[in-house]
């Protein structure tokens, strides 16, 4: 294995670490948000890109398009993000277990924090919402300056 390769390897490994490391592993800014670095999309299209799921996230996106209510069981509010490197994100928010986001409109920008699970459109982000049991952990979405949990 030459030298090149090598160094390759390690440079893939260091990233993988610093993208699974949740958010702990994100650079904040002052206002505890997530910076503006892309490394909440790094991490979703690492996750897109090995076909995994139930992976911790954390990130930002502009939406891109609002879809109906999936009424189906438990209510979730629904839509697509447009991340940073361009991938596209279904977002589906249980709304019996979290606020609804309040005037979301196209082009607004939504910071999340959720469990991802993989599919060939791009992924779904879901559990974005406290944990009822303490089981996982919690997830959010912030809109408009209002965290919902």
């Amino acid at each position: 294995m030459n030298m090149r390769r090598i160094l390759l390897y390690l440079a893939s490994a260091g990233l993988l670490l610093y993208v699974l490391a949740g958010p702990a592993g994100l650079r904040l800014d002052p206002q505890g948000h997530v910076a503006r670095d892309g490394a909440g999309a790094a991490a979703v299209a690492l996750a897109w890109e090995r076909q995994a799921s139930d992976v911790q996230v954390r990130g930002y996106g502009e939406v891109l398009r609002i879809l109906a209510d999936d009424s189906e069981g438990s209510r979730h509010q629904r839509f697509i993000l447009r991340l940073s490197n361009g991938q596209t994100l279904l977002v589906v928010h249980n709304i019996d277990l979290a606020p609804r986001i309040t005037g979301l409109r196209v082009g607004d920008e939504v910071e999340f924090n959720g469990e991802y699970v993989w599919n060939p459109q791009g992924g779904v982000l879901h559990w974005t919402h406290h944990a009822p049991r303490g089981r996982h952990e919690a997830g959010w979405l912030k809109h408009g300056g209002r965290t919902y949990r």
